[in-house]
């Protein structure tokens, strides 16, 4: 009888979260200068118009001012009641254990240790606003790749560490709680795939999960606050996967409310997916979902010397909004309503880091480029403003330790580079009645061509732009003649022809032009891999991280990553170059190389893998007196668990005669 009433009762939880949200009367829409539609459920008083702003101490302490509307300059206090006037209505901040080395140097990232939250979430509720916590159990950045413990129980059993994260989640929210900040959501860890704290079986991580959330709750009994237990996933595009995710937290009784995922578009599908995805979870389980981190790039332009993500030639294609301002604004609304088509169980999104703006403004052009990015170092290591400083190495050495510096989102930025608010950031109040008045912007794509040599130049008479309300249309092109007679085809090389549109909107046609690819499949696009001999079967073809296209050769394993692929192929006597690009990371002192192999010659090419999307590209070029079996691959041998990467983009041509 008492599992004949829970079945009940579950169903009866399904069945009032996934409820669609009760249709209501069209509101007015308000004039803007962007377009923003009426997301229907955006307005509901517990649905979570969020943004995480964890840097924003650091980067105050920086020297950084942020302003209003109006061009007055804000305190912290100021910040907040902009963000509240703008309609966010929660704010997320991370928490690292001990962001310091030994002599107190900031491991950077924000410095996000306790006492940051307390003071940004003091602020965050003085405006009115509820907070997250977003506990990563790690003294820096927590991820997919990354899930550190903290230096203080990196020895301890997994028994002792389930007591230390239990206290120390007990602790740290009392701490927050008697200060008086609004807490009504905590993260048990941040994007935890398959990983935690340093574990790696489901067995364990249920276990880390739960001393998390019982503390949350003992928290709550304890002061009387209402929070919710929220666990954090990434790669909602992954077939199955949060399915599986789901299914192995529910095998083992895990205590939470709120699945929440990351949910970028450069990386993680469509939003009809989420919805899909993010719905399931919702019917099968009775849980709530959201979308933990997203944002948009509004420029393709760097702020502050350090290399952005999405930059020129790296995530600037093929994408589902413009990079614009109104792109901004369209992804954010787009996202919400995909969370809010969920029904009641959708509560809402938080956009990642709208205010990680450069600390000082750099042109690289402007003569006094050196002493400002200098200084802008000098900031980033002293108050932690960058993404990492250099003695975070100490702590993350294949990342950190190699790559330090400043933000690289900080064009993802609600704010310019100068800290005056976007018209994006107000889309958190536009989505509540949609706008008007706005004037329509136009977008011409940007078109790609690969040419064999000798080939004859063909460009599109017309190429699609898009607008930032309305469908998209293909126009009339004219392409710049000086271009097209400096675009050689027999030679060769990248050639970039500008051109213009009928309505007058600038494109560009870029030119590749190179041998006949003698590779099958070199893009892993075909399901058919007969051509590849792969020794292990954890490499295999999968949507992770491809460099183009939709797959990849993907490789990811608890253990000793050992593995090589490669393609056998027949070549007449010749000249050749094989190139391939990869990513990746976690290798310890491993050692990578792609090869040739023919007869009894083996020729190399070693290369690093260092870290997510920060993409390789070895090359090799061989000559045959006759025509000779070649095989062209890639070995990679990790020097510690847990390495991971792609290759993709495999090309193997013969070189001009």
């Amino acid at each position: 009888m008492k599992k004949l009433f829970g079945l009940l009762l579950c169903a009866a939880l399904c069945s009032v979260l996934m409820a669609p949200v009760a249709a209501l009367a069209e509101p007015t829409p308000v004039e803007a200068p962007i377009y923003v539609p009426w997301v229907q459920g955006s307005e509901r008083e517990d649905f979570i118009r969020g943004v995480d702003v964890s840097s924003l101490l650091s980067l105050l302490e920086s020297g950084v001012t942020f302003r209003d509307t109006e061009g007055q300059p804000l305190d912290g206090q100021g910040f907040f009641t902009l963000l509240a006037e703008s309609g966010i209505n929660w704010v997320r901040l991370r928490v690292w254990n001990d962001p310091w080395d030994a002599e107190g140097h900031s491991y950077g990232g924000g410095a996000n240790d306790l006492h940051a939250a307390l003071v940004m979430g003091q602020w965050a509720t003085n405006a009115g606003l509820r907070v997250l916590i977003d506990f990563h159990y790690s003294d820096f950045w927590a991820d997919p790749a990354k899930q550190q413990a903290p230096k203080a129980w990196a020895e301890l059993s997994l028994d002792e560490k389930t007591q230390a994260l239990s206290d120390y989640t007990l602790s740290s929210l009392l701490t927050l709680l008697k200060g008086g900040v609004d807490v009504g959501m905590v993260q048990v860890g941040n994007e935890t795939n398959g990983k935690f704290c340093g574990e790696s079986t489901w067995d364990a991580l249920a276990q880390l999960f739960d001393a998390g959330s019982a503390a949350v709750r003992q928290a709550a009994a304890q002061t009387g606050y209402d929070i919710r237990v929220a666990l954090h996933f990434t790669n909602p595009e992954r077939e199955g996967w949060y399915a599986t995710i789901a299914s192995e937290l529910a095998k083992r009784g895990v205590d939470y409310d709120v699945f929440a995922t990351s949910c970028y578009p450069y990386w993680h599908g469509t939003t009809e997916n989420l919805t899909a995805v993010l719905g399931q979870i919702a019917r099968t389980y009775g849980k709530q979902v959201m979308v933990a981190e997203t944002s948009w790039a509004w420029t393709l332009e760097d702020g502050d010397g350090h290399e952005n993500t999405v930059r020129p030639g790296q995530n600037d294609t093929g994408l589902a909004y413009p990079i614009s301002v109104q792109g901004q604004a369209t992804e954010i609304a787009s996202m919400m309503q995909a969370v809010a088509d969920v029904g009641e169980a959708g509560i809402g999104l938080f956009y990642w880091e709208p205010a990680w703006i450069p600390v000082q403004v750099y042109d690289p052009e402007a003569p006094d480029a050196s002493a400002v990015l200098d200084a802008s170092r000098a900031l980033w290591e002293t108050c932690g403003s960058g993404w990492a400083s250099s003695w975070a190495g100490e702590y993350d050495p294949e990342d950190a330790g190699v790559w330090y510096g400043g933000s690289a989102i900080d064009n993802q930025a609600l704010f310019d580079f100068a800290g005056n608010p976007l018209p994006s950031l107000q889309v958190f109040r536009y989505v509540q009645t949609g706008t008007t008045g706005f004037a329509v912007e136009a977008i011409a794509e940007q078109v790609e061509q690969q040419y064999d040599l000798g080939d004859t130049l063909s460009l599109p008479e017309r190429v699609q732009v898009s607008y930032s309300y309305g469908a998209p249309e293909q126009l009339p092109v004219t392409w710049n003649a000086e271009d097209i007679a400096a675009a050689d085809l027999t030679t060769a090389g990248i050639y970039v022809i500008r051109g213009l549109t009928e309505n007058g909107c600038e494109t560009s046609c870029t030119v590749r032009v190179s041998g006949a690819n003698l590779l099958v499949n070199p893009g892993f696009e075909d399901a058919d891999m007969s051509m590849y001999d792969i020794s292990q079967p954890y490499a295999s073809r999968t949507v992770d991280d491809p460099a183009a296209g939709a797959w990849s050769l993907h490789f990811w394993t608890e253990g000793i990553v050992d593995f090589t692929a490669a393609q056998t192929v027949s070549l007449p006597a010749g000249t050749y170059t094989f190139t391939l690009t990869g990513q990746g990371g976690d290798m310890g002192n491993g050692t990578s190389c792609s090869f040739v192999r023919f007869d009894d010659t083996e020729l190399t090419c070693d290369f690093a893998l260092t870290g997510w999307v920060k993409w390789v590209q070895p090359s090799i070029t061989f000559t045959l007196t006759e025509e000779t079996e070649v095989a062209v691959g890639v070995s990679v041998v990790a020097g510690k668990n847990g390495a991971w990467g792609t290759f993709d983009e495999w090309t193997l041509c013969a070189a001009p005669q």
